[in-house]
């Protein structure tokens, strides 16, 4: 789905974007809700980037990355954390493009997303290639979702990847059962 947001650019830079686990709900430009395999999911966008919402059986998790005033938690490369029972494992990364590498990057992205049936892709006002897109799947009983923030004036695409899955349990391969 490609939406346009009805609001002013409020992240102008990648190095302004913040990570953080567990805020509650934002107020969202655009969302969507998702049902994977039993997992409900929210991909939800911000005026200042994004935030999804996973909730399975009883347990929840909340991932923002966005300007977020007063954060001391900068957008980190990776990070591996419990979550109750799952495993939450979060990879960013920023790409440097020349401006047609841009541009070309942009609009293969938000085609990819907005043709996508757990795509959600927003464009900022006054640029083609201002936006933040996120796609979700389930795969081997883990949902996954990558997002995309790009920055045209800087010619900066920031890149994420999470994975949130229940923790595997070790498995006794002792023959005797000990």
């Amino acid at each position: 789905m490609l939406t346009t947001l009805n609001t002013s650019y409020t992240d102008t830079r990648a190095a302004d974007l913040a990570w953080a686990l567990g805020r509650e709900p934002l107020p969202a430009l655009a969302a969507l809700d998702l049902e994977l395999a039993g997992a409900k999911l929210q991909l939800r966008l911000l005026g200042a980037s994004h935030q999804v919402l996973l909730q399975e059986e009883q347990v929840s998790c909340s991932e923002t990355v966005a300007c977020i005033p007063g954060s001391s938690t900068p957008l980190p490369l990776g990070v591996a954390k419990r979550v109750g029972d799952w495993e939450y494992e979060f990879a960013a990364r920023v790409e440097v493009l020349s401006p047609g590498s841009f541009a070309g990057r942009a609009q293969e992205l938000l085609a990819l997303v907005s043709d996508h049936p757990h795509g959600l892709a927003g464009v900022f006002p006054g640029s083609p290639h201002a936006f933040t897109a996120l796609l979700a799947q389930r795969h081997e009983g883990q949902v996954h979702w990558r997002t995309w923030h790009a920055y045209p004036q800087d010619g900066q695409l920031v890149a994420t990847r999470t994975r949130v899955g229940v923790r595997a349990r070790a498995r006794n391969t002792d023959p005797t059962g000990v």
